[in-house]
């Protein structure tokens, strides 16, 4: 791209965030994927043209396999390919990252961690000619260790693989397609972050809560049904044209469970993934998203538009209230239980939209998003979450399978939460910090080296990590400084 035509894409970036009022053209003619030509994450048509080759959500198509560029050795004895022709379809993708915090956290350090992935998917139509099924499992191979459990201590974890060793299953369903596919029912062991909540130009970034609003893994039993925990769920989705889409699911609603002795961790709990639960309280999502084009410079550029909301029937702790006593949980007469809130639920937004497209090409470009979510302040850590960014793929020449990034997450610290802070100075049972906020800047760049190859260095500043937490001497934990660089095989 010449200087001219970056410095035109540069000042449609700025103006962007007053363009959400532009014109919408009306429904074009062409074809649907001559609209949306390739599938985005969650499966619905890709808007935001500046998504990521790989990515470390599972719910993201990956762009190319490493297979072609291995050649004969790709495919040996064309086993791959004879069980493709018969519907069957293996995926394996390795995602490994060193990360080290340079300054602030809990201490300073360095970790390595990394993800296997193998996926089988099965069309039944083609295997057994059962019209419109389709069966899909995947197993992880976790190991390493964490960052932020082991360095950081922030709310939304700093990589989306991290995760307590452990091989798992993690998603385990059937699915059937009706009605010309504009009706499918999913029905076994699901993850919600797979399909719900996904914004599409945020899959490049590292940090967790790209992925899945992080409010909803902080407030959740067991951090919600989200990687590493799938759990039982029955999901339907219905798609009356390409451009409207309907989803709904009732998900057990702790993938983990009852706690055990001194054993807390869910992750531990449900050390295999294999636990089925389907008696804990439910989890219920719904969500709308809508494509839609407007026209910007006289160019169409596609967007999605998002809402959502779930609701949670289970009981939910007052981070301040005592149930016994009455008293507030920092007075040292209360009973030291907390009151019990009946059911939790919480709301959400996403926009992801496409600002601008390298002449002559159909997925270079920039997209950028902004997704925000709020939940009740009385029985939750954070009430409300927020998190954008900007991504471009192809931004420097000769590279036109390249991404760069930048994002912002702000989660902020409810309000009985921070008077739960005043109060244990007030007697005297600690001397503060007042927890607040925690916000987290991140910058990334993943370079393609071949087909199903990436690296992607990576750095984060968290500010305030935990919303503000103390450390060993009371006082509150720097803000934290990480860099990584990961890299993904996909095959």
């Amino acid at each position: 791209m010449g200087g001219v035509s970056r410095a035109a894409a540069i000042s449609v970036l700025v103006l962007a965030a007053g363009g959400a009022a532009a014109q919408q053209t009306p429904a074009p003619t062409l074809p649907i994927l001559a609209r949306f030509p390739l599938t985005g994450a969650g499966g619905d048509p890709q808007t935001a043209i500046a998504q990521a080759r790989t990515s470390d959500q599972v719910s993201v198509t990956i762009g190319g396999s490493i297979q072609s560029s291995l050649g004969s050795y790709g495919d040996p004895f064309g086993l791959r390919a004879y069980l493709a022709e018969r519907g069957i379809t293996t995926t394996i993708t390795y995602i490994g990252e060193a990360l080290g915090n340079l300054r602030g956290g809990l201490r300073r350090g360095a970790t390595y961690g990394g993800r296997l992935d193998t996926s089988l998917d099965v069309d039944l139509d083609k295997l057994a000619g059962w019209t419109g099924a389709r069966f899909h499992t995947d197993f992880f191979q976790i190991h390493g260790h964490g960052m932020s459990r082991s360095y950081v201590n922030n709310l939304t974890t700093v990589s989306g693989i991290e995760a307590l060793p452990a091989t798992r299953l993690f998603e385990l369903w059937l699915e059937q397609r009706l009605f010309d596919d504009t009706l499918s029912i999913k029905l076994g062991q699901v993850s919600a972050d797979t399909e719900f909540a996904i914004a599409q130009s945020a899959v490049v970034f590292f940090n967790a809560g790209f992925g899945w609003p992080n409010i909803g893994a902080v407030v959740l039993p067991s951090g919600g049904p989200i990687y590493p925990l799938a759990t039982p769920a029955v999901r339907v989705k219905y798609v009356p044209d390409e451009r409207l889409s309907f989803q709904a699911a009732i998900f057990n609603g702790d993938p983990a469970g009852m706690r055990r002795g001194d054993d807390t961790d869910s992750q531990r709990i449900n050390r295999t993934g294999t636990s089925f639960r389907i008696a804990d309280p439910p989890l219920l999502i719904g969500e709308v998203a809508y494509a839609y084009t407007l026209n910007l410079g006289a160019e169409n550029l596609h967007g999605t538009a998002t809402l959502g909301g779930w609701n949670h029937l289970g009981g939910f702790d007052s981070p301040r209230l005592d149930g016994v006593s009455g008293r507030l949980l920092a007075d040292p007469e209360a009973s030291g239980i907390a009151r019990r809130f009946r059911g939790d639920r919480g709301v959400y937004g996403i926009v992801d939209q496409t600002l601008y497209r390298e002449p002559g090409t159909e997925d270079e470009g920039a997209s950028a998003f902004l997704r925000l979510s709020k939940v009740p302040g009385d029985r939750n850590l954070i009430d409300f979450y927020l998190d954008g960014g900007i991504a471009y793929k192809g931004l420097l020449p000769g590279r036109p399978n390249d991404t760069a990034a930048l994002g912002v997450i702000y989660s902020r610290i409810s309000p009985a939460a921070r008077a739960f802070d005043r109060d244990t100075i007030r007697f005297g049972q600690g001397t503060g910090p007042i927890r607040s906020s925690e916000v987290v800047l991140e910058a990334t760049y993943q370079a393609e080296v071949l087909p199903g190859f990436t690296l992607q260095p990576d750095l984060q500043y968290v500010m305030r990590p935990g919303g503000g937490l103390a450390d060993d001497t009371g006082r509150r934990l720097k803000n934290a400084t990480v860099m990584g660089l990961r890299a993904t095989i996909n095959y």
